[in-house]
């Protein structure tokens, strides 16, 4: 069998070519025997260092970074867009994790001083001519030494990734309200808005008649509680955000944007936000509503970044029971809590095989560290006074919708 490869770069610029590896499905039983003498490798890997780092290479790569450079010769192009392509990462990344207002404590570094925090690049679609470059360049950052800089320039940042929000855009003037209709400035400007990723992955429903037939806007005005949980199953996804941005007459007469949103899903902490910006000198309807979607993204993703600040001052400890039904559930289990950067290491305390006991060292508190966890579908609670952690399904939020809420 041929098997494919992927071509990739060194930070030295050597382009690789490296298998990928492709696993078919299959089965495999083990007996009791040989089942424990896997897992002790299991075990082996996952705690014998004592300390486990949280893995969180999404939220330190950035992807889709296009540089098209036009220079004295081929060579001098693409040297020159790598070096443009790193700083727009490094940018990028800072913009994912750093909230808002503290973006401007970030300095601005050459290019050999990002060279220090760049593990690797790759590149793709990748065109040439004698005096220009074109590519689409994905850049991988060292979390360990991101964090050393930020830390020593006391900026506070965030790495956890939000399981996917649905967002659902009214827009209404004149007392017309429109979700699905057109037009609806407001659903294209977040439409534009949503290529810059954070670390909340936010997507629009596509409006076919399905969606028409499940909510409509004053339903999504009013909080219509299951058929919000409707369009959201549809999509696969268990938090909506309804958008609603009505504009009006401001002070003065000056035409002026009211934006709410408010979140629904199993998670009721991000709550509300809402906010009013007026029309600037100068500047269009148009360019008002593209301003208020910016803004309405922007304090999204630092809602978020602010509930799952990482708090280094603060460590903490929990004895957790995990009940387990299977070797693979275990390794699944181990995978999703190495994703959670809140997570500093893991100690096992004991193993049966029905239940491992584990000590979950990390930073800040019990709500930071069972919001982080749900992002990865585990669910902490208490049980008879101690915790538990359970795998959970990402359709959490099925009940109570009925086949003519899902427009069948």
């Amino acid at each position: 069998m041929r098997i494919p490869k992927v071509k990739c770069m060194n930070r030295a610029g050597t382009i690789l070519s490296v298998p990928r590896v492709v696993r078919r499905a299959g089965s495999l039983a083990f007996s009791p025997i040989s089942l424990w003498a896997v897992l002790g490798l299991v075990l082996g890997s996952v705690f014998g260092s004592g300390l486990v780092y949280a893995d969180q290479k999404n939220a330190f790569t950035i992807f889709g970074v296009n540089v098209d450079i036009t220079s004295k010769s081929s060579a001098d192009a693409r040297l020159k867009a790598l070096a443009e392509g790193q700083k727009r990462a490094f940018e990028r990344l800072m913009r994912r994790i750093v909230i808002s207002d503290d973006l401007a404590m970030v300095p601005k570094l050459t290019k050999s001083e990002i060279d220090e925090y760049v593990l690797d690049f790759a590149v793709a679609n990748e065109k040439n001519s004698p005096i220009r470059y074109l590519a689409e360049l994905t850049f991988r950052f060292k979390a360990a030494k991101i964090r050393e800089l930020l830390r020593g320039l006391e900026i506070k940042f965030a790495e956890t990734l939000s399981k996917p929000v649905l967002l659902l855009p009214v827009y209404e003037a004149v007392a017309a309200k429109s979700l699905w209709d057109n037009p609806n400035p407001w659903r294209v400007s977040l439409a534009q808005q949503l290529l810059r990723e954070g670390l909340v992955p936010i997507t629009l429903p596509g409006g076919d008649l399905r969606d028409i037939g499940i909510i409509g806007p004053e339903q999504a005005i009013a909080g219509d509680e299951p058929r919000i949980k409707a369009i959201g199953l549809r999509y696969g996804l268990d938090r909506v955000m309804v958008t609603h941005a009505s504009l009006s007459a401001g002070a003065g007469g000056r035409p002026a944007l009211r934006v709410r949103v408010v979140s629904y899903g199993p998670d009721q902490r991000a709550g509300k936000l809402s906010f009013s910006t007026a029309q600037k000198r100068d500047e269009t309807i148009e360019d008002l509503i593209k301003r208020a979607a910016r803004l309405t993204i922007a304090k999204i993703q630092d809602r978020w970044k602010a509930d799952n600040l990482l708090q280094f001052e603060q460590d903490s400890v929990m004895a957790v029971a995990l009940p387990i039904s299977s070797l693979t559930e275990w390794v699944e289990v181990k995978r999703k809590l190495n994703r959670i950067a809140v997570i500093q290491r893991l100690e096992l305390v004991l193993f049966s095989r029905t239940e491992a006991r584990i000590n979950i060292y990390y930073l800040g508190d019990e709500e930071q560290l069972s919001l982080a966890l749900a992002q990865a579908d585990m669910r902490l609670s208490q049980v008879e006074g101690n915790w538990e952690l359970r795998l959970t399904g990402a359709a959490s939020w099925r009940g109570g919708v009925s086949r003519e809420q899902l427009g069948e």
